[in-house]
């Protein structure tokens, strides 16, 4: 283990997000199972550590390999940490072996967490980093790490966390067919008002995050003061008075979340939309009832907030 902290350290800005992001809104059109997230079940965070990568190729696995002579390919972390899901057992996770030992994927063993040792909460000791992709996969209090045939088989890979169409239910409902789901999609959401909010007559600000899977940056970001008739493009920047390149060089923060902001008069009651665009065109679906799954995961739909406009009696 003392291996791992005498590797080069490398620090990587990104954002975690739970696939269960934005459940609440998504339940609202019809009964899901899962913890009733509203727009917060993500952080952005500059983790450091080594890269799995040379990690891997302490063992002999060398960078840009997809399978080991004895037919390994895919990377399995086992946590200390315990689940009912898995009768008593440790919490696993799985990445292809690929993504793996590819240095530009940036995959970290994490030990620090905003410069900081990573506290407890977070992962202490160490932690996988997958940058990109549902944080499920971002397995923390790391105890173990597996070269496996076949993908993990622990619950949170086989029987959670997969995408299913509308028309699968609880009692027609087969896991095989379906992956385990990785990369996010484009995603993003109003954080500076609240559903039902009051608003002065006149100018307001409008800001919030987004963000998209696989290091895919975020081309555009659309905000509607008319519930999605007309559009306004909003200004995007990670870093104050610093603007924003759309772009996956390695560079730039592409595994960060990206803030927007825009400023418009707001005239009359009315619902205010977002939607954000990745730089390989991935746009943000209108309606969560096409999107909608029995999990409650990857409500990405428009992000909808109602504004009364008046005084409040407050």
């Amino acid at each position: 283990m003392k291996d791992v902290w005498n590797l080069p350290k490398y620090t990587v800005t990104a954002t975690l997000q739970c696939a269960g992001n934005r459940r609440t809104a998504m339940s609202k059109s019809k009964t899901v199972k899962g913890v009733g997230w509203d727009v917060a079940a993500l952080g952005n965070a500059i983790w450091s550590g080594p890269k799995l990568a040379d990690v891997l190729e302490l063992v002999g696995i060398p960078k840009l390999t997809s399978a080991t002579p004895s037919g390994g390919k895919h990377v399995e972390f086992v946590s200390i940490d315990k689940c009912k899901e898995e009768n008593g057992g440790p919490y696993k996770a799985s990445i292809p072996l690929s993504q793996a030992t590819n240095p530009l994927a940036d995959v970290l063993l994490a030990y620090e967490m905003n410069g900081e040792t990573i506290n407890r909460d977070h992962g202490y000791p160490l932690r996988v980093v997958v940058p990109g992709v549902i944080g499920a996969r971002s397995v923390k209090w790391l105890d173990s790490i597996n070269i496996i045939a076949e993908e993990c088989q622990g619950f949170f890979m086989q029987k959670d966390y997969k995408m299913f169409p509308p028309s699968v239910n609880w009692e027609n409902i087969d896991w095989s067919t379906r992956k385990p789901q990785m990369d996010f999609p484009v995603q993003c959401a109003i954080c500076s008002l609240e559903d039902s909010n009051i608003v002065k007559p006149g100018k307001i600000t409008i800001k919030g995050y987004a963000v998209s899977g696989g290091g895919r940056g975020i081309e555009r970001v659309d905000v509607s003061i008319d519930g999605g008739k007309t559009w306004l493009e909003a200004s995007r920047f990670q870093k104050a008075g610093m603007p924003y390149i759309a772009d996956n060089d390695s560079s730039s923060d592409k595994w960060a979340w990206v803030f927007f902001e825009v400023v418009t008069d707001v005239p009359k009651n009315t619902e205010i939309v977002a939607k954000a665009v990745d730089i390989a065109s991935n746009v943000q679906p209108e309606n969560v009832e096409n999107i909608w799954n029995l999990r409650g995961i990857l409500n990405n739909s428009w992000h909808r907030v109602h504004v009364r406009v008046g005084h409040s009696n407050m």
